[in-house]
């Protein structure tokens, strides 16, 4: 319980803090590359539990989906006001054409949230489902605004 009090806590508090601490471009760019990473570090041990690289641990997988819902929230505040560095991996779109790449947070957030709500279920067979769902809009996200 406590966990699920300061993930709240964290993903409200933690944006509003950190789009007021940008004071140099490098900040944000660390800001957001390091919230992308947590974020990808949790999806990818779902990922080789749905593989079947991984045994199945209910606890575990409703853990890691818990905290990739959470993580999810963080990185966008990061992107505003066009900030970046040569560092930054975000091609120009995801900064000119605003709508769409908010349109794409926001149903990654979505597509999370519900598999948190699957892993929460316990079924594999639903949070594979649910993972492929959220997988395709990494995946799109990537493909649209992340340079190689």
């Amino acid at each position: 319980m406590k966990l699920k009090a300061a993930l709240a806590l964290l993903a409200v508090v933690s944006p509003l803090i950190a789009h007021a601490q940008f004071a140099k471009p490098e900040d944000a760019v660390e800001y957001r590359q390091s919230s992308l990473f947590l974020l990808g570090n949790h999806f990818s041990r779902l990922g080789a539990v749905v593989k079947g690289e991984q045994p199945f641990n209910k606890d575990e997988v409703a853990k890691n989906a818990e905290l990739v819902a959470t993580l999810s929230k963080l990185p966008w505040p990061a992107f505003e006001n066009g900030v970046t560095t040569p560092k930054s991996k975000a091609k120009p779109d995801a900064f000119s054409n605003h709508a769409k790449f908010k349109e794409a947070s926001d149903k990654m957030e979505l597509a999370v949230a519900q598999l948190n709500t699957a892993a929460k279920g316990g079924d594999l067979a639903s949070i594979k489902k649910a993972f492929g769902e959220a997988a395709q809009t990494c995946k799109s996200c990537h493909d649209s605004f992340r340079a190689k």
